[in-house]
């Protein structure tokens, strides 16, 4: 509580960039935040995705190495950055704080190799799909209680599936067209969740 400081970001504003010293644990209070890559080509690879109360940016500094991704908010976000000098020192006394980063890392690490499989090896209909169902679970519905409560734009749902726009425009159409979703700008309503998952499972 001594250490803490709060920063506030616009809409696409950058946290913090591929190559740069880590220095702080960073907590996400409000808004949405992507975990990025840049690849071959220009093309960006989404690598997670940040919802409130969960912490990032601190695995490099653990490794000692720097950061070889890169952090911006989707939306306004509020984050709160703690030393990470201040949390070595907390874990060195606090063995249950030890085992909570652990498990953190240990839970990124699975969703990490779970989606380097997916990503590789599943067909288009199959990533875009679970794009879909991981929003879901991520950031949950609207009212309504179908409606994703994120509006990415398709290059991000094609960033975030490894396909190009082109294919991420192509594929929801598609599902548009056999009533999977419908589509209205940005916001996507699930209409078959089963049918997704389905998809989904079979890549």
């Amino acid at each position: 509580m001594n250490n803490y400081t709060i920063q506030t970001y616009k809409k696409n504003e950058t946290i913090y960039c591929e190559g740069e010293a880590p220095s702080h644990l960073m907590c996400l209070i409000t808004g949405k935040v992507k975990i990025f890559k840049d690849g071959v080509g220009g093309r960006s690879q989404i690598i997670r995705m940040i919802k409130p109360r969960e912490y990032f940016a601190y695995r490099a500094y653990f490794a000692k190495e720097a950061f070889i991704t890169a952090a911006a908010a989707f939306e306004p976000s509020v984050v709160c950055l703690i030393p990470m000098s201040a949390i070595v020192t907390l874990v060195a006394q606090n063995n249950d704080l030890a085992m909570f980063f652990i498990r953190q890392l240990s839970i990124d690490l699975g969703i990490a190799d779970e989606r380097t499989v997916n990503l590789t090896q599943k067909h288009i209909r199959g990533r875009l799909a679970e794009s879909l169902l991981f929003l879901k679970d991520s950031y949950g519905l609207e009212e309504d209680g179908s409606t994703l409560s994120i509006y990415l734009s398709r290059e991000d749902l094609a960033n975030l599936s490894n396909m190009t726009t082109s294919n991420a425009i192509r594929t929801l159409s598609q599902f548009a067209t056999e009533r999977l979703i419908t589509i209205d700008g940005r916001k996507i309503k699930i209409i078959e969740e089963d049918k997704l998952k389905k998809i989904s499972k079979i890549g």
